[in-house]
């Protein structure tokens, strides 16, 4: 059964199929999932003709995780989700910091759509050390003997 009024919308990245002509959509509640992982991963300024879509995550890259810093995130993606995505009714956010030791902190995200009254959970995961897995070993013996 179709629901159309859920949306429809092209999948991020934008896959291209060969066999159908153009862009490969996500209809439904994937086009929502879809929608907030690209809410999630935008920064404010980021898009031209909307200025104040994004939730400006990448601020808290290099921020220690106390408490206030994991409120503030929290409240950045409520509102981002409350401004931008229409669809849903946003029951909480929580923040499982089990695995901050390696620089992972998952966004869980609970949800209803209004249109269905169906509840979903949305995960998030959020990397604070990308690119720091550096072997100091490898990185040294690259280096030119004459330094």
């Amino acid at each position: 059964m179709k629901r159309p009024f859920l949306g429809r919308g092209w999948s991020f990245p934008p896959t291209f199929n060969r066999v159908l002509p153009g862009v490969e959509m996500l209809e439904e509640e994937a086009d929502i999932a879809s929608s907030l992982e690209v809410l999630l991963t935008t920064a404010q300024g980021e898009r031209l003709m909307l200025p104040q879509y994004g939730c400006n995550l990448e601020e808290f890259v290099f921020e220690s995780f106390d408490t206030r810093m994991k409120t503030l995130m929290v409240d950045k993606v409520e509102s981002a989700i409350l401004y931008h995505e229409a669809r849903i009714e946003l029951e909480r956010v929580h923040l499982d910091d089990s695995r901050e030791v390696e620089g992972v902190l998952l966004i869980e995200v609970k949800y209803r759509v209004k249109s269905t009254n169906s509840r979903f959970n949305f995960v998030f995961p959020y990397y604070r050390l990308e690119g720091t897995d550096i072997n100091l070993t490898t990185t040294i013996n690259l280096l030119p003997d004459n330094l």
